[in-house]
């Protein structure tokens, strides 16, 4: 079983990003194989999630008519393997767009198969770097396990809104469709007996997932307040999508934004990409939507600055209310933030995350920032895994966080 973590930063590597096996049943605070979780915290009786015994593929087929559910609530749950005392599962399971409509979403839950401690294990929610907007790219495809960053609980990690189904398209970089699918992968972990997850979560993400991170954090209290979030952690996040910061970032801030605007139809049918895009971006619209990050790449960077778009939906309605209202930063979360960065990072660079951490300061959001030298984008997460793994053990010890904005950064 490949990790799914090794996936997540290989996939990640290449990201250009807008500019940027039974554990105990005493368990009281898991749901029973009959309960679902609501947003609420309470338990409410439901049928049990389909065991899928299918391909792969099929997996991601959903139900039509999609029955009804709760975010969060499993739709269907398929065995990938047990390795190292852990059991990892697919799943499919309820959560909102930003339409607050129901959708389905896929993702990977990786459970300890010891006895859970009182009140259940920690989950950390894993958000993955940019991979593409069509269902052959989601990472849980793979079925390795979701990364648990040295936290002895479970992990999660989500395919996003309309990533994994077959026959949508991601919204890609949409707050709610990212942040919102992060939270309900945790409630999925709660509805899933075996599981044995508690209340307490961290929320983890590089680049495209970096934003999906904070999105998490920032929406918790008011979607999931029935859950109690630890910490922070946003590897080279992107961010500020109306702004460029020179060189290769303008590049980077066309492709992404391109992916953008293609996947808001997933969420917002009355944008029509037809109303921003030149000719060329408009020739390359299906390898956008149906292919994987490197494809688009190949046939969105070389298009010619001057002739991109139409209508720049950085400067144009209703595009231009869209990207401000998915972006992150301007927020203050009860719990801490780990923000870290590379200097040598072309990809989410690192006068962005800069740009970021300033507003977080600006919104009172406690923040540790760590700037790497020499780190790129595909290899901060290795490089600072060991920093998190602290970061994220002294939040689960009640230790005070540091905070960068008390004395100027780093």
């Amino acid at each position: 079983m490949s990790p799914l973590r090794l996936t997540a930063i290989a996939a990640s590597a290449c990201l250009i990003v807008l500019a940027s096996a039974c554990s105990s049943d005493d368990n009281s605070d898991s749901a029973s194989s009959d309960t679902t979780t609501t947003t609420d915290g309470t338990t409410g009786t439901t049928a049990p999630p389909e065991q899928f015994t299918g391909s792969v593929d099929d997996f991601y087929r959903v139900p039509d008519p999609l029955p009804a559910g709760q975010p969060g609530q499993l739709i269907r749950v398929q065995p990938v393997g047990s390795m190292d005392g852990s059991t990892t599962v697919r799943v499919m399971y309820h959560s909102r767009d930003a339409e607050e409509q129901d959708r389905a979403v896929t993702g990977i839950i990786t459970y300890p198969t010891a006895p859970a401690p009182d009140g259940g294990w920690p989950v950390v929610s894993w958000s993955h770097g940019t991979t593409g907007l069509a269902s052959k790219c989601a990472l849980s495809r793979d079925g390795g396990a979701a990364p648990a960053f040295g936290v002895q609980g479970v992990a999660v990690a989500t395919d996003y809104i309309g990533l994994g189904p077959i026959g949508e398209i991601h919204p890609y970089l949409s707050k709610p469709s990212e942040g919102n699918a992060a939270i309900d992968a945790v409630r999925a972990a709660r509805n899933l007996p075996d599981a044995h997850a508690g209340t307490r979560w961290m929320s983890l993400g590089h680049s495209q997932g970096g934003h999906g991170a904070l999105a998490a954090a920032e929406l918790s209290a008011d979607y999931a307040p029935e859950l109690e979030l630890v910490g922070t952690v946003a590897f080279a996040p992107g961010s500020d999508f109306t702004k460029t910061f020179g060189g290769i970032d303008d590049i980077v801030a066309r492709v992404t934004g391109a992916m953008a605007l293609y996947g808001s139809v997933g969420e917002h049918p009355d944008i029509d990409p037809a109303d921003y895009v030149g000719p060329q971006l408009a020739a390359a619209a299906d390898v956008i939507k149906n292919e994987c990050l490197d494809a688009i790449i190949g046939a969105v960077a070389g298009i010619p600055a001057e002739t991109f778009y139409a209508h720049s939906p950085f400067e144009t309605e209703p595009a231009k209310s869209l990207l401000l209202a998915n972006d992150v930063g301007d927020v203050k979360v009860d719990a801490p933030l780990l923000l870290v960065s590379g200097t040598a990072d072309d990809r989410v660079v690192i006068d962005r995350v800069r740009s970021l951490f300033s507003r977080l300061c600006a919104a009172g959001q406690v923040t540790e920032f760590v700037v790497v030298d020499g780190a790129n984008h595909g290899d901060i997460v290795p490089r600072t895994s060991a920093q998190a793994e602290s970061w994220l053990a002294a939040r689960l010890a009640g230790e005070p966080p540091a905070d960068s904005c008390q004395n100027g950064g780093s």
